[in-house]
């Protein structure tokens, strides 16, 4: 059967997550019932990560083994129509080997997270970003993220309902950038980098820091949060408004032709 990695885009809204449930609307859903319009039997698409209710992504990668041999281009613009008016998108297919796999040849995922700092409420952004009322300091939130950066235990940013073997993971980068908003206000722009994550740790780290950046917890008190190994030490864990899945990186690139 021919293997092809799918990389996706969607708006998480409307949907209960990526993995399927049933009877509730998700993305992995979604695509295959897509799939089961061109070949009509059961598909079952891998995902290179889970995301949960209400988060986006902008370069999500699955995969699916299909009976007949497509040219990629048209499957996707096959996959494309029968996705509507899902807000699901395939931005580009490739054939890959049958050993290729979206979760576990994955070397690398990148997540960003949009928040607006200003007063009155979202209008065009709702949904998509995180509202914070305060003005935040871009530089004391910068100071702890530095504390989280290297390999850890991260029991601390960790849901208690994770299901990874173990809270040891390797934080490759965390960087924060602001832009002034024309309408008003300050958007900042965290960009998370590592091999793989603990459910709910990037809304934690995004959470953690929000307190530092309206200066309710010192910088330093990142590192001791995450040196306590104790999810009671842990900030507020943010909403889902504003995480993007932004890409999975791969030894070698099935998309580059």
């Amino acid at each position: 059967m021919p293997r092809y990695a799918l990389k996706v885009e969607y708006n998480g809204q409307p949907f209960h997550g990526w993995q399927r449930q049933t009877e509730l609307s998700t993305v992995q859903g979604a695509i295959e019932g897509a799939l089961a319009r061109l070949e009509r039997r059961p598909h079952a698409i891998v995902g290179a990560g889970r995301t949960d209710a209400g988060v986006h992504a902008l370069g999500q990668v699955a995969h699916c083994d299909l009976d007949k041999d497509w040219a990629p281009f048209r499957l996707s613009e096959a996959l494309n129509y029968h996705l509507r008016p899902a807000p699901v998108a395939i931005l580009d297919c490739a054939r890959v080997a049958p050993d290729w796999h979206a979760r576990f040849s994955a070397v690398e995922r990148r997540y960003d997270f949009r928040l607006v700092a200003r007063r009155p409420p979202l209008t065009h952004d709702k949904g998509l970003a995180w509202r914070v009322p305060q003005r935040l300091d871009i530089e004391a939130m910068r100071a702890g993220a530095a504390h989280l950066l290297g390999r850890h235990d991260f029991t601390t940013f960790r849901s208690s309902i994770c299901q990874a073997d173990s809270p040891v993971k390797t934080l490759d980068a965390l960087e924060i950038e602001q832009h002034p908003r024309p309408e008003g206000g300050m958007e900042f722009r965290f960009h998370v980098r590592a091999r793989s994550f603990l459910h709910n740790q990037v809304r934690s780290f995004v959470g953690t820091l929000e307190r530092v950046g309206v200066g309710a917890w010192d910088p330093v008190r990142v590192k001791t949060a995450l040196e306590a190994r104790d999810r009671a030490a842990c900030g507020p864990v943010c909403p889902p408004d504003g995480l993007y899945l932004a890409g999975v990186g791969y030894a070698r690139d099935p998309f580059a032709g």
